[in-house]
């Protein structure tokens, strides 16, 4: 009973030294907060607020609610194991081994500290130089990070794709969002280079591709990042569709371009003005927070154009051929089975690369 009493009470300060790292009890509160608000019927009189309070308080209760039923799961044990019935011994001990496997599996979290690390992502994939294999291989890495997603439980929403002329993918932007989206796909930030036999070659000769990938922390409310007027230039057109055809009739595509650092934002998905609007500047936000992270500029006004995301930043080699192996240049760490990573299979990697960043 005392050996069991023991563990229950060092496993009940770990969880709490936990809790506290993770800011639980401030969470909890700021959920009761947004519940409270949604439970008003006018906050959804502004329907766009409204969803993006709700999409808030799900992801915050996914993450608390699971530390605050393991700390009353332990808080149980030991009123049990201080009524000193022996007969009860068998149970509290499976039900502290339960709470210890949950507890190994929850300390996870504990790798995700960065200030967006919560947040939801947008990822963007670009083909590099290479025409149709370049092209393709973005469509696998497009194929893997929408399989990584379903396997997470992640919930993925395309905001722009343009197809190549013969195969595969130029570019597609999406939003990824679930239990620390960001602080999970950080991790693939840089260049991915594909070797392999080339089905597009006739001579069916070794071919290396290339595609960058940019992951940004989806920010959605301008209040979160101001950006000043001054600062962009909004122009707008009418959509474009394959082969140079009209998507709709009214000038409802938008470029949004920012003046200080020169990056530019093109939406053209939705037919309505507004809503690419809004789409292009989530992005820039996005865009711009990131960047200021890569560079650990104090404002956006620090930042350095051309020094984010380059085409030199080579994160992770994908082999098929003469062998086959998968291995992240920052980490070292290698998986032999290559399709398995094609397939969704990135957990290893992105738990090498929260380690090496938390050890280096």
């Amino acid at each position: 009973m005392q050996s069991a009493q023991k563990f229950a009470k060092e496993l009940q300060k770990q969880v709490a030294n936990a809790c506290v790292s993770l800011a639980i009890d401030q969470k909890q509160q700021q959920l009761a907060s947004i519940d409270a608000q949604l439970a008003d019927p006018d906050v959804w009189s502004n329907s766009s607020h409204a969803e993006s309070l709700s999409r808030e308080a799900g992801a915050l209760r996914t993450f608390v609610e699971p530390w605050i039923a393991l700390r009353a799961g332990i808080e149980d044990s030991l009123e049990l194991l201080a009524l000193d019935d022996d007969s009860l011994l068998g149970e509290v001990d499976q039900q502290l081994h339960r709470l210890e496997q949950e507890y190994n599996q929850r300390r996870k979290d504990l790798l995700f500290q960065g200030d967006f690390d919560d947040h939801a992502a947008i990822i963007k994939l670009s083909a590099g130089a290479g025409g149709t294999d370049a092209q393709d291989w973005t469509e696998m890495l497009e194929r893997m990070y929408l399989r990584w997603a379903e396997r997470a439980g992640m919930k993925t929403e395309l905001i722009e794709r343009s197809a190549g002329e013969e195969a595969g993918i130029k570019s597609a932007t999406y939003s990824v969002s679930g239990p620390f989206a960001y602080g999970k796909l950080h991790s693939e930030h840089g260049v991915h280079r594909l070797v392999r036999l080339s089905p597009f070659n006739s001579d069916n000769l070794r071919q290396t591709s290339f595609a960058l990938v940019e992951v940004m922390p989806e920010i959605a409310t301008p209040d979160e990042v101001k950006l000043d007027d001054k600062d962009l230039k909004i122009d707008v057109y009418r959509a474009g569709g394959h082969g140079g055809q009209s998507v709709n009739t009214t000038d409802s595509a938008v470029r949004v371009t920012h003046l200080p650092t020169g990056i530019v934002v093109a939406i053209q998905n939705e037919r309505s003005q507004l809503q690419n609007k809004e789409t292009a500047l989530k992005i820039l936000r996005s865009k711009l927070v990131q960047m200021q992270l890569e560079q650990h500029a104090e404002t956006f006004a620090d930042l350095r154009t051309g020094e984010s995301a380059s085409w030199g930043a080579q994160i992770r080699n994908y082999v098929l051929h003469p062998y086959t192996m998968v291995k992240d240049t920052r980490t070292k760490h290698e998986e032999r089975n290559a399709q398995g990573v094609l397939d969704g299979d990135l957990e290893p990697f992105i738990e090498a690369y929260l380690t090496h960043s938390t050890t280096a």
